[in-house]
């Protein structure tokens, strides 16, 4: 049997849990460094976040009717005030011109009350009416013009009701979802576009009730990270006030720098926030966190075989075992080791090398 052979077998046992050990391999020319402990950040604890837009708007209808235009779709960008889709208005039109045509005769009769009122005076300074008749002319007058003011405010309700009919964005934005199309019926509260301002993100992450106190008194120490950006310390930081009675957290949310390309709305992320020893333990689940150090090893150390990975510890006998870890942040050219992996252990930084010395 080559020695090829077994290293194919020793990589198959890998996946089905066993720990391969290299028997040929030279002890003295394998190369490998101690894992490295350190108390920087030990009493940070990592939290999933997520990427938010500071705004977002979820548009909806005032009036029913049917979408008769649909400006935009899903990726475009628009600006305040611009038109996104409209609704069907033909029966708010027509009832803009019924008013109006009412309010013009309410002006009709008024000016007809009015003229009557004038002739009803002079035929009172003659004395050839009474007084009576004179006050019965005044009311009409007041009746009238009471008539034109009310006609005026139904006339501007129903063309203020027009402009329900048009949605237009409320700011400069990005269109995040059009879930309606043309012909479809828009109903008061139905959402129609959702649109959000890229310009403006945020972190947000749910901080457990039992840490709310020590995150509230460092917040400078925040530090967030994201899938294909590094870790930065976060600038601008607030813990909300109140605390969700459901699930006992507090938002915490992480203001990010405008202008940073590829991030959008619901990408995962992760935060860093200061955190007791036994919060770390809890987190981490590993002996190390409970003793408030951190393990960090080098990237090259790192194996990758299908859904698996792992590092080459040297054993006892100076060989070294494959075995599975799991993986916190990278920082330069190291990485954090959650768990797999104590402090001083003998790793293999150069793992590719051991099958030359099959």
């Amino acid at each position: 049997m080559n020695r090829r052979f077994l290293l194919a077998t020793a990589i198959t046992l890998t996946g089905l849990g066993t720990a391969p050990v290299w028997a040929n391999a030279d002890a003295a020319a394998v190369k490998s460094v101690a894992a490295q402990a350190s108390a920087a950040g030990a009493q940070e604890v990592s939290l999933d976040a997520v990427v938010e837009a500071v705004r977002q708007a979820t548009l909806s209808a005032q009036v029913p009717g049917a979408i008769v235009s649909l400006n935009v779709k899903a990726g475009d960008r628009v600006r305040a005030g611009q038109e996104l889709l409209r609704i069907d208005a033909s029966a708010a039109q027509q009832n803009v011109a019924g008013s109006s045509a009412q309010l013009e005769a309410s002006q009709a009769n008024l000016r007809v009350a009015s003229k009557e009122l004038d002739r009803q005076k002079q035929l009172f300074q003659k004395q050839y009416i009474s007084q009576g008749a004179l006050e019965r002319a005044q009311a009409q007058y007041e009746a009238a013009q009471a008539q034109v003011q009310a006609q005026q405010a139904q006339t501007r309700a129903a063309q203020t009701q027009t402009g329900f009919f048009s949605v237009r964005a409320p700011f400069n934005g990005v269109v995040s979802d059009v879930p309606v199309t043309l012909g479809d019926m828009a109903m008061p509260g139905r959402p129609l576009v959702t649109l959000h301002d890229p310009s403006a993100l945020r972190v947000s992450a749910a901080v457990p009730q039992s840490m709310i106190q020590g995150v509230r008194n460092q917040l400078k120490s925040v530090r967030y990270e994201i899938a294909g950006h590094t870790s930065v310390a976060a600038a601008s930081v607030q813990l909300m006030p109140s605390v969700d009675p459901v699930t006992h957290t507090a938002q915490l949310r992480v203001a990010l720098p405008a202008g940073v390309e590829g991030l959008v709305p619901g990408m995962f992320a992760r935060v860093w926030v200061p955190g007791s020893s036994a919060s770390v333990a809890a987190q981490n689940g590993t002996k190390d966190a409970a003793q408030g150090g951190r393990v960090f090893l080098p990237l090259t150390a790192i194996v990758r075989r299908a859904e698996m990975t792992g590092v080459y510890v040297m054993d006892a006998q100076g060989k070294p075992r494959l075995r599975q870890v799991r993986l916190g942040r990278t920082a330069g050219q190291t990485v954090e080791v959650l768990s797999g992996v104590s402090a001083g252990e003998q790793v293999v930084t150069e793992p590719a090398s051991l099958g030359k010395k099959l």
